[in-house]
């Protein structure tokens, strides 16, 4: 009879960089391979191969990515590469010949082939498999889940489409499933990740998916609707101005979601703004702790329009009016507080910022 004491179950390493929509890749790795029976190793001398989950996004990123193989080869000596990076082998190849396997983002078929080949797939029906909620990297209080994959457009200064493609929404209810998992986990706050978070359900033409046996439109209105019914915090990243984003405010001012948009911005210089296509970019104004930004002229290039709708909370109206970068104004932040969101908000062509000085946000 074959029993835990005796039975050999072999152990993966696992590096994993990047931004946080790799993390989440690397998170449904780790849980594919746990689901399989392995171990996860905790450092290099017990692992049977490493998995390097690499970044190629920018130069330094890319020589973060190839120091972590390098290393992984020298103190392992079983290398598996995947990952943005993995999109350009070339550069890969070029300076290591002896690698078990690269792959490109999101080949999870492929990693765990690798993995199957070179250290066999164990077999023990008294293991315990992975909870729902399958393996994660973040604090147990909150998790990212990323939506969609890939992107539509083609800014000149991002090579993310090049390495993972046009965008490809996930089923909202397998979102939603995933959610709840988490949730049911102990998770209390989720936070929506992806490319592009606004254009979510647009290449499958928002076709309705099922969930507790229910239809719900893939849109990020009804997704962030029922998201809300889980009764934590949800808050949104990689927001850009699309007119759909308006419907979230209705949400915000009932308390549903995090009154919280990361919107980016690009650019001041004419010159850079001409030679860019498309415009995304993040202005950080302020943060907890110091006092409003005194290098005001830089900032004066930024066109901020009148909000023209008022916004209902529990406790008030709060009227949204332009953005006087002479005036010192309160910047709303994450105050890492547990009180009730209060509200801020993005729109096309505006920012909103909370003219009431005696109130602090809490996202």
């Amino acid at each position: 009879m074959i029993t835990k004491q005796n039975y050999h179950s072999p152990k993966i390493g696992f590096v994993s960089l990047g931004c946080p929509k790799a993390g989440s890749d690397s998170e449904k790795m780790l849980s594919k391979i746990k689901a399989e029976g392995y171990e996860i190793a905790q450092n290099y001398h017990d692992s049977e191969l490493v998995i390097v989950n690499t970044c190629g996004f920018i130069d330094s990123a890319v020589e973060e990515s190839l120091d972590a193989i390098s290393e992984a080869i020298d103190k392992n000596g079983k290398v598996i590469v995947t990952g943005c990076l993995g999109e350009r082998r070339e550069v890969i190849e070029k300076r290591f010949d002896n690698l078990l396997a690269i792959t490109g983002s999101e080949a999870y078929k492929e990693v765990m082939d690798a993995v199957h080949m070179h250290a066999p797939k164990p077999i023990d029906p008294h293991i315990d498999l992975i909870p729902p909620q399958g393996v994660r990297l973040t604090p147990k209080h909150y998790a990212y889940i990323k939506i969609s994959e890939g992107c539509n457009h083609t800014c000149t200064f991002c090579i993310i489409p090049s390495m993972r493609g046009k965008l490809v929404s996930r089923p909202i209810g397998e979102i939603m499933q995933e959610a709840e998992n988490l949730v049911r986990s102990g998770v209390s706050e989720l936070i929506i990740i992806s490319q592009d978070t606004s254009a979510y359900g647009v290449d499958m033409k928002y076709r309705p998916s099922f969930w507790n046996g229910r239809p719900i439109k893939s849109d990020l209105y009804h997704l962030a609707k029922n998201l809300s019914q889980l009764g934590v915090w949800v808050r949104f990243h990689y927001v850009y101005p699309y007119p759909n984003v308006d419907n979230l405010i209705t949400l915000m001012a009932e308390g549903n979601i995090l009154p919280y948009i990361d919107v980016p911005f690009q650019h001041a210089s004419p010159e850079i703004l001409k030679s860019i296509p498309s415009i995304k970019s993040v202005v950080i104004c302020n943060y907890p702790g110091k006092k409003f930004i005194k290098n005001k002229n830089k900032l004066k290039k930024i066109n901020l329009f009148k909000w023209n709708k008022l916004m209902q909370t529990n406790d008030e109206r709060i009227n949204f009016k332009r953005f006087d970068f002479e005036s010192e104004l309160t910047i709303l932040y994450s105050s890492g507080t547990t009180g009730k969101p209060k509200c801020i908000c993005h729109r096309s062509g505006g920012v909103l910022i909370q003219h009431k000085k005696e109130h602090q946000l809490h996202c």
